[in-house]
């Protein structure tokens, strides 16, 4: 605990929050110099990306709720010296289906020639491939454009349309709805599924929202690194915000945990942050204040009338197999197939049907979903014994589950979304995933799953939405400031996923408070 608990003392920087966001603008700023405090009110600093043991006596640190990295710069890995590491999956995604009466699939990666093999074995020829080709040659190139921007004061929308430089991409992404460029460039209705997938993780829409969040949510998912590439992190992500730690703390930052802020008090060139720990209550002076959770909880601290919560909308679900389950499309390995993204009910009219079946307060009858084995690539997450035995972890991501479905029953309507997202998944396997599941201490199946309303309990989400707010375009607009992060408190700055360009585990929020503070100070 640091020496100022209970009582009064004054920092250059008070940062409320020590999950990954709240990390990184501590490094930033301890290195520039500056006396930085974290204030955590959880026993741990990491926030949704952590690493846990949910099992009760087995050896399996799992990524309990963020899971994967792809919009993390690297130029915050180096300029903070991180020890971090990520590894690239082989496969991008395996999708199967039924068709003529037989079970097939999509597998898409291990070399161009295997995935042109796989889209001629569902599609009978060569048009879906050539068209999938062509669509992401166009979305690699925004990428490399648009990623580097997110680490620099925010662009006018005409500054990043200069930058993008294709005005065909341009209308496609951020003018019409996405949907529209899936229908029109792919005819096979599974590959415009696992088109339409990337618009719709965490973001409950159709493919013709006309507000266009689904496009937001698409621009996201394939721009991260400059590729759209999704990699693994190394140790799990516990392991990203375990080094974020370190730097801090090297560089001079005090992570105080158990520390909850509960009121922020600013005339806009000064600060006292009041917070409360388990002997009472103290406070703390800053010169600026980050704060690292979302819009609504930043408006309470502050005083201010807190922002209408974005809904979320998925079923987070992690589980140990003994062993993967075998699949019912044979000329696929499961090792393969799990090791990407395995898409489960997500035709593109199956998530059109589930959709509205949830915008009309129902259950989908046949949940969508996507899952991967994270130890395939990354067996460290396991301890010896269970990777000599051939155990295998799998985490599950449902889409079109917003959180109003579980107002009535939280506990009862996860067990049955749960039970009929698995039934899914085990119409496209050789036998039952039951029957791989492994057991706990106590003889319990490893599975567990988080609804949206679960999330807010846990984590303090609002709605249970994974990015704190519906994703913003990374441009400027209205209100924004200079670096997406500004409120209406002048030293008070949003460092968290509600900051604009923010969602993910990226980093870029709080690298870019740090920024909006340095430059303040002419650093």
């Amino acid at each position: 605990m640091p020496a100022h608990e209970g009582h009064h003392r004054s920092c250059d920087a008070v940062i409320v929050g020590g999950g990954h966001n709240g990390l990184v603008a501590a490094a930033y700023l301890a290195r520039a110099g500056r006396s930085v405090l974290v204030l955590e009110r959880l026993g741990n600093t990491g926030g949704a990306a952590v690493s846990t043991r949910p099992f009760a006596g087995v050896d399996a640190r799992l990524s309990r709720y963020s899971y994967l990295v792809s919009l993390l710069p690297k130029k915050i890995v180096r300029d903070l010296g991180l020890d971090f590491r990520i590894r690239t999956r082989n496969v991008s995604s395996y999708t199967p289906v039924e068709r003529d009466g037989r079970p097939t699939g999509l597998l898409v990666g291990g070399g161009e020639r295997r995935t042109r093999e796989a889209f001629a074995r569902l599609t009978g020829g060569e048009r879906e491939y050539q068209a999938w080709q062509r669509f992401y040659d166009m979305t690699g190139r925004v990428a490399q454009r648009v990623f580097p921007t997110l680490t620099e004061p925010l662009p006018t929308r005409d500054e990043l349309r200069l930058r993008v430089d294709d005005e065909e991409a341009w209308r496609v992404l951020f003018e019409e709805p996405i949907g529209a460029a899936v229908e029109d460039r792919f005819a096979d209705d599974l590959v415009r599924g696992v088109v339409l997938t990337d618009a719709l993780i965490g973001t409950f829409a159709d493919a013709h929202d006309p507000s266009l969040k689904q496009n937001r949510c698409f621009l996201y998912h394939v721009i991260g690194g400059g590729t759209g590439a999704w990699d693994v992190p190394v140790g799990g992500m516990g392991a990203l915000t375990d080094a974020l730690a370190t730097a801090a703390r090297d560089a001079g930052a005090v992570l105080a945990t158990g520390h909850e802020a509960v009121r922020i008090d600013t005339d806009g060139s000064a600060a006292e942050i009041t917070y409360r720990t388990a002997d009472g209550e103290g406070t703390v002076a800053a010169r600026h204040v980050l704060v690292n959770a979302s819009p609504q909880q930043l408006a309470v601290l502050t005083g201010d009338q807190p922002p209408t919560p974005a809904e979320g909308a998925q079923l987070k679900v992690n589980m140990l197999l003994k062993r993967l389950p075998r699949l019912r499309d044979s000329e696929v390995d499961p090792r393969e197939a799990f090791s990407g993204t395995f898409h489960i009910a997500e035709g593109y009219q199956e998530l059109a049907t589930a959709h509205a079946e949830a915008a009309a307060g129902r259950l989908p009858t046949a949940p969508p979903s996507e899952i991967y084995c994270h130890s395939l690539t990354d067996a460290t997450i396991l301890g010896p014994d269970l990777v000599e035995q051939g155990y295998q972890t799998l985490t599950l991501f449902g889409l079109h589950t917003p959180a109003r479905l579980f107002d009535r029953d939280n506990d009862a309507v996860r067990e049955e979304l749960l039970k009929s997202t698995l039934a899914q998944l085990d119409a496209h396997l050789a036998e039952p995933l039951a029957d791989c599941l492994a057991t706990d201490a106590d003889g319990r199946p490893c599975i567990e799953a988080k609804t949206p309303l679960d999330l807010e309990r846990d984590l303090r989400l609002p709605g249970g939405n994974i990015f704190h707010r519906e994703l913003s375009w990374p441009y400027a607009q209205e209100g924004t400031g200079r670096w997406g992060v500004e409120t209406r408190h002048a030293n008070v700055l949003l460092c968290g996923a509600g900051a604009v360009r923010g969602g993910g585990v990226s980093g870029v929020p709080g690298h870019n408070a740090a920024m909006a503070v340095l430059e303040e100070l002419g650093d």
